[in-house]
């Protein structure tokens, strides 16, 4: 096995295989892309036997901004019999030993969610089978490898393995979340998710805790100033336009009509900055940086929209850019990470942490 597999959404190949050859490259891992538009995955090809497993153990899957799950595989198994696919994927995978779950997946599109049903159906004796092979254990154990079979149709599958601690805890690397009846906007999934992705469940009671002040800039109709109001903050919500009711009913909610790039908080105790504003990325970057020299904020979750075109260069330049304007201004200590969400479109979430490791 010396493929890499990696889950990205669709329309975003192009920027996933952009990103995994830079990212191999910088560790030493030469290879080749194979990806096609709307697939939704990624195949990446090593030159070396080996280099896979080296890819999916040192290189952090936290760190890449448009893969939502890797995994190391075989060759594409094709004309699986259908009758006894079993078998075949047993083969493929004959050289596993002790799995501690298996996944069995398709990517991210509409054609290809038809074969989830059977997906589901197909787990039940494909477990059996690979545990009276020794491939997987007899009981799940989450410090084990992770089984995975990919199918993209009836008869096709990449099958390979993911080690547990650098691998996403979801299904095909997509969280569920459950849209809450009161947010005033779908937009209040993608900071969820973002707060959920960015910090550590253990750390969640110290960085999000109710009392904390926070601002959100854009805010209107409420969809991200939902989920710091649902976490017990005290919010000031910039934008012109209007709130909804529910929050301002809260008390927790004072609402600022001004421009979200001119506004400047009359109290510099702010923990959370949170920004989801319809702007050129390079402004809002810009914007985010002038607001951590000045020392208005401890950490921030900010979305980046992304042009049409050269999406994965115009992300790197803007978080080199940020990182060097950072320094240079005397913070060497913040953490920079950016992820293209499942909740995100066609934009990324940014977090900035300015003191890690320093929470109130």
């Amino acid at each position: 096995m010396n493929n890499l597999f990696l889950f990205c959404r669709a329309g975003y190949e192009k920027e996933c295989a952009a990103e995994i050859q830079d990212r191999a490259a910088e560790i030493g891992v030469a290879g080749f892309v194979k990806a096609a538009a709307n697939d939704a995955y990624v195949v990446f090809q090593c030159f070396t036997e080996g280099d896979a497993d080296r890819l999916a153990r040192e290189l952090p899957l936290d760190t890449l901004i448009f893969a939502r799950q890797m995994f190391v595989c075989s060759e594409l198994l094709s004309d699986l019999p259908v009758d006894d696919r079993v078998t075949p994927l047993i083969n493929a995978l004959s050289s596993l030993e002790n799995g501690g779950e298996l996944r069995v997946e398709t990517p991210d599109t509409n054609e290809a969610k038809e074969l989830l049903t059977f997906c589901r159906k197909f787990t039940v004796p494909l477990r059996a089978a690979l545990k009276q092979h020794g491939v997987l254990l007899a009981n799940e154990n989450a410090r084990r490898p992770i089984v995975h079979v990919c199918f993209l149709g009836g008869t096709k599958a990449y099958a390979g393995y993911s080690y547990s601690n650098n691998s996403s805890p979801f299904f095909m690397g997509i969280p569920r979340l459950k849209f809450p009846s009161a947010a005033p906007s779908r937009s209040t999934l993608k900071l969820d998710e973002a707060f959920n992705h960015f910090i550590a469940p253990l750390e969640q009671e110290t960085r999000l805790h109710s009392g904390m002040n926070a601002v959100d800039l854009g805010a209107c109709p409420g969809g991200w100033t939902y989920q710091l109001v649902r976490r017990g903050m005290f919010v000031a919500a910039v934008d012109n336009g209007p709130m909804a009711d529910s929050l301002m009913q809260s008390g927790q909610v004072t609402h600022y009509r001004e421009d979200g790039f001119r506004f400047e908080p009359k109290r510099k105790n702010i923990y959370w900055l949170v920004c989801d504003m319809v702007e050129k990325p390079s402004r809002v970057a810009e914007l985010i940086e002038q607001w951590a020299i000045n020392g208005w904020f401890h950490e921030a979750i900010f979305n980046l929209k992304l042009p049409m075109k050269s999406r994965y260069k115009e992300v790197t330049t803007i978080l080199r850019r940020m990182a060097d304007v950072l320094q240079q201004n005397g913070l060497h200590q913040f953490q920079l990470r950016c992820k293209h969400l499942y909740h995100d479109r066609d934009e990324v979430t940014v977090h900035l942490c300015l003191r890690p490791g320093s929470h109130l």
